[in-house]
This record gives C-alpha cells, sequence and structure tokens, in this order.
C-alpha cells in the first residue's frame, strides 16, 4: 500500500486527497497540505523517506510535518542530553470549529454543548465552546516537544475557565522534579491569548531515549 513519504501514514490509492509525479513515481498523499510540503522539498522527502525527526535549538524530536496538524512550538532546554529541573517547552495552537468536529467524530462525546449553537445558548456558556479533553490535549503536543520519547505516567488538571471556538492557546510544561529512573514531575498550565489560566495542573512522565 502506498505511503505518504511527508507523515508517513498508509494511503489507500483511492482514499488520497492528492497525488503527485516525481521523477516519474506517482506519490499519494493525506492531504494536500502533506502535498504542498513535499512539492517545497521533494528531494528531502524522497531521499529521507517518512522523516520523524526534526531539530530546534540543539534537541532532536520525534516529531512529524504531518501535513493537517497546525501549531507552534518552542524549547527553553539548558542541555538536550540531560534534562534538569526548569527545563520547560511550550505548544501554541488556535482551536477551530474543524478540530472541534473532527473531535467529537473521533471520540464519539457529541455532547451539543460543543456542536448545536441553539442548544449551547442556552446554558450558562451562552455559546458552544470546546471541548475540555481537547484542550488538555495540548499539553500531550507540548510533552512531545521534549527531547527523546515521552510517555504519560499521570496527569491531575484542574479545569479554571471555558474555551470559546476560535481561541489561540498555549500549552507549557514545565520540569519540578527529577524522580530519576529516566521519570519526571511537571508543572503543566495552558493559556489563552489574554494570558488567563484555562487548565493548570501536574504530571509525571517516562522520558526514553529515542529508537535509533
Amino acid at each position: 500500500m502506498p505511503v505518504d513519504p511527508v507523515c508517513g501514514m498508509e494511503i489507500p490509492p483511492e482514499s488520497a486527497e492528492a497525488t503527485t509525479e516525481y521523477e516519474g513515481e506517482s506519490f499519494h498523499f493525506c492531504s494536500n497540505d502533506c502535498q504542498a510540503l513535499f512539492d517545497s522539498a521533494p528531494e528531502k522527502y524522497v531521499e529521507t523517506p517518512h522523516p520523524h525527526l526534526v531539530e530546534a535549538s540543539g534537541a532532536i524530536l520525534p516529531r512529524l510535518p504531518y501535513g493537517r496538524a497546525k501549531g507552534e512550538f518552542d524549547i527553553e532546554i539548558e542541555d538536550p542530553t540531560s534534562l534538569q529541573e526548569g527545563d520547560s517547552v511550550r505548544f501554541s495552537k488556535e482551536i477551530t470549529d474543524d478540530d472541534v468536529r473532527k473531535f467529537a467524530e473521533a471520540t464519539s462525546d457529541t455532547n451539543a454543548l460543543h456542536l448545536n449553537d441553539e442548544f449551547a445558548e442556552k446554558t450558562r456558556f451562552g455559546h458552544r465552546i470546546v471541548h475540555g479533553t481537547l484542550v488538555s490535549g495540548l499539553i500531550s503536543a507540548a510533552l512531545a516537544c521534549f527531547p527523546g520519547l515521552t510517555i504519560y505516567i499521570s496527569q491531575n488538571l484542574e479545569f479554571r475557565r471555558p474555551v470559546d471556538i476560535g481561541e489561540s492557546l498555549t500549552a507549557q510544561c514545565k520540569i519540578v522534579d527529577d524522580l530519576e529512573g529516566d521519570r519526571y514531575r511537571l508543572t503543566t498550565r495552558i493559556e489563552n491569548d489574554a494570558d488567563e489560566i484555562v487548565l493548570d495542573g501536574t504530571a509525571t512522565v517516562l522520558i526514553d531515549p529515542l529508537p535509533e
């Protein structure tokens, strides 16, 4: 089965959203965004099939250039080879209506508060809001910005305020304790573009070395 050379997804030819020809070979893509990335530097994806690592601030991160996935990340890590207290990562993204509807489809959480304007207008919020678990998912996206392979052990969350559809959010994860054995305790916080805290908590993670 053909594989999207950008994000590594298997793409049945009949399901491909986009295709292109390069040096006499056909390539199939999961989205037009992946095709655009390929077209910008085809030799990169042909010579290194399914790139799965990126370099940022001297750290190697396991982040695929997945065409549909939007957002920006930033890392503040003193030594990428030895994580320590104070190291932090941030991930920022606008939560769109399309994100909300795809999340509802993927999880089957079809609560009308998130999907139906008429119903949501009659609630305490007065309008549709983003699923809380979709919001907290930005923490996972931020954790994936640490060098290594981050594995969730536990997460405590406190939701401070609702998130409106179309808001831009920033998740920050900061190491506060090295628990040894490649385990770390972190603070996890998400703020909106007005610098208001929408979610606060702590997490414990295991960070393995990246596979060779």
